[in-house]
């Protein structure tokens, strides 16, 4: 593919009064360009990987936005950022990457799903993956200048002076060891769950329960064997503890279960409280179960609805 030229992006862009009419694109458009470029052909033979920080290129410069294509090695991520007066938006053509918002507040980006942002915008894009990542991102209008911040408590405080060195900035984000709570880029526990609970559909237990009476979804309980004989079991629940369960559902694993048998079983984790069976579940579909999920409240919140249990001896 020739990358595009303006005349390839519509009227808009081939005009020759655009930068004085100062006709930008909305976030809608930009979502859409973003989105039509990471499907087409010949960009990803410019990408390269870049061990000391992100890769990145801009692939088409015109007068009311810009395209740029960005790699991501496990642990690089911006830094939190805004985009000057540019609107924007990104999708993840490959891998996945998360976006860090003030507050705490983070969301897996998954590919294909583009995400647009008006001026003034301010986040953290980062792969905390252990596979690269390659995202497609377009501005209007071109990008021309970033704002740094560092995150105090739940606010962002300004680094210093704006930087012109455009999609520059970079921070290496240790993906293990260490204390998170020494180290830059360390995520609290809370962090961690949200990021995967961004990735799931949970289920209510009235939604678990029906699920698994019309379909073929498999119910599995990961507590501990203490919890289950403390608190009872729910019938035709598969048990599989925590410590074994990647070992088990992974098709291509030689300790699987039988039922097992493809990537695109639909398993339904619980625990006792609907925390741990969040991180299994975010596991789960590390290993290509796209289906996984679990269920809201565990245990607890399944017996507080008085739906079947076998009680305790």
């Amino acid at each position: 593919m020739q990358l595009a030229t303006e005349e390839d992006l519509g009227p808009e862009t081939s005009s020759p009064s655009v930068s004085a009419r100062a006709i930008l694109k909305t976030t809608e458009q930009l979502a859409s360009i973003v989105s039509q470029f990471a499907s087409s052909d010949g960009w990803i033979e410019k990408v390269r990987l870049r061990a000391e920080g992100r890769w990145y290129e801009r692939l088409y410069h015109g007068p009311d936005h810009d395209i740029w294509v960005i790699s991501w090695l496990p642990g690089q991520s911006t830094g939190f950022h805004d985009h000057g007066e540019s609107s924007g938006a990104f999708v993840v053509a490959t891998g996945i990457l998360e976006e860090l918002r003030e507050g705490g507040r983070t969301v897996a980006i998954h590919p294909g799903e583009p995400r647009a942002f008006g001026p003034d915008y301010t986040h953290d894009v980062r792969n905390f993956s252990v596979a690269p990542a390659i995202s497609i991102h377009a501005y209007s209008p071109p990008l021309s200048e970033m704002n740094e911040y560092e995150l105090d408590g739940d606010q962002l405080v300004p680094r210093g002076r704006p930087s012109r060195q455009t999609e520059t900035h970079d921070q290496e984000w240790p993906v293990k060891g260490g204390n998170s709570a020494e180290r830059p880029g360390g995520r609290s526990i809370e962090q961690v769950l949200l990021a995967a609970r961004a990735r799931l559909r949970r289920l209510s237990p009235i939604e678990a329960y029906e699920a698994t009476g019309e379909t073929e979804a498999i119910f599995v309980d990961i507590r501990p064997e203490g919890q289950r004989t403390t608190e009872g079991r729910i019938p035709g629940a598969v048990i599989v503890e925590r410590n074994v369960l990647e070992w088990r559902f992974d098709p291509a694993s030689s300790a699987r279960l039988p039922i097992a048998a493809n990537h695109d079983v639909q398993i339904i984790v619980f625990c006792s409280e609907g925390y741990t069976s969040s991180l299994a579940a975010a596991a789960l579909q590390d290993l290509g179960l796209w289906r996984a999920t679990d269920m809201v409240g565990g245990f607890h919140a399944w017996r507080a609805l008085g739906l079947p249990i076998v009680s305790p001896d």
